[in-house]
């Protein structure tokens, strides 16, 4: 890992420890989540509603996980690589584990929920916070942009991936399904898991190393060893042996000289006979 890759993920791996001081000390950032939340945005401005009801799927994992697979699976299979597919599946790993580990750890509720202003909502058997959808929406495009082979390449993804995390994060905030804090978090953990994938990286391609071989093995079962010998032919195949001819057999007949067709004899008795006759 290069050394400003180590400190963007030291500096996030700050932050969100900040995020989770400051909520669990009902601080100002508290505060911030009710002021928000009782302003209502989605009545504010309800014009935007439906669009953004829409917009948020991007950041839904079922969704999002197949439409990057497909890309992904696509490029597997033509570059003949199992790499793309395996980062997905590791950063989709830990992205479950280390927001799901929290999220139930917390049992924080959400907006819609709350019971008591001012309070941080904390160990009451909820499950938002960090928000889920924003941490997919980190990891699932900014996945596109960490694979992506060229640098153009990368920088485009890397704003796409940013404008689909900025957005869907501050989407939820909208609709009133997520606290300021819980996006905040979200954003913190998908960026995360991204900064430490290269650490994954030698693990994805001992799995790689593994399938392929499995692969080859299964495929090489069923053909026949290069030492076999082929199953003999049978015997309507075999070339049929030239006819000889049979001993004794008499021979077409030939012409005697006096007009007459004489045949050769058979037997040595008739050609004996045959001599006897002559004389």
């Amino acid at each position: 890992m290069s050394p400003v890759r180590l400190g963007l993920f030291s500096t996030t791996v700050a932050f969100y420890l900040a995020i989770v001081v400051a909520v669990l000390g009902t601080t100002w950032l508290v505060q911030l989540d009710w002021q928000v939340m009782l302003f209502r945005p989605y009545k504010q401005w309800p014009t935007i509603h439906g669009f953004l009801d829409a917009f948020v799927v991007l950041g839904q994992r079922g969704p999002t996980a197949v439409l990057v697979a497909a890309w992904l699976g696509w490029r597997s299979w033509r570059q003949r690589t199992l790499r793309p597919l395996l980062a997905l599946g590791f950063a989709l790993l830990l992205l479950n584990a280390s927001v799901g580990a929290v999220k139930i750890g917390l049992g924080r509720l959400g907006p819609h929920y709350a019971t008591e202003i001012g309070s941080a909502e904390l160990w009451a058997g909820g499950d938002i916070f960090p928000s889920g959808h924003t941490a997919n929406a980190v990891v699932t495009w900014g996945i596109l942009a960490y694979l992506a082979t060229t640098p153009r390449a990368r920088r485009w993804l890397s704003v796409v991936a940013a404008v689909f995390a900025l957005g869907v994060g501050a989407t939820t905030v909208y609709l009133g399904t997520h606290w300021v804090s819980d996006v905040l978090l979200g954003w913190a953990a998908g960026l995360l898991i991204l900064l430490g994938l290269p650490w994954c990286e030698p693990a994805i391609a001992r799995v790689e190393a593994t399938v392929l071989a499995l692969r080859d093995r299964f495929s090489t079962a069923g053909s026949p060893h290069p030492g076999a010998s082929s199953p003999a032919a049978s015997p309507a195949a075999q070339p049929m042996p030239a006819r000889q001819p049979l001993v004794g057999a008499r021979l077409p007949a030939q012409d005697s000289g006096n007009g007459t067709r004489a045949g050769l004899p058979r037997t040595a008795d008739e050609a004996r006979s045959a001599a006897s006759s002559r004389s």
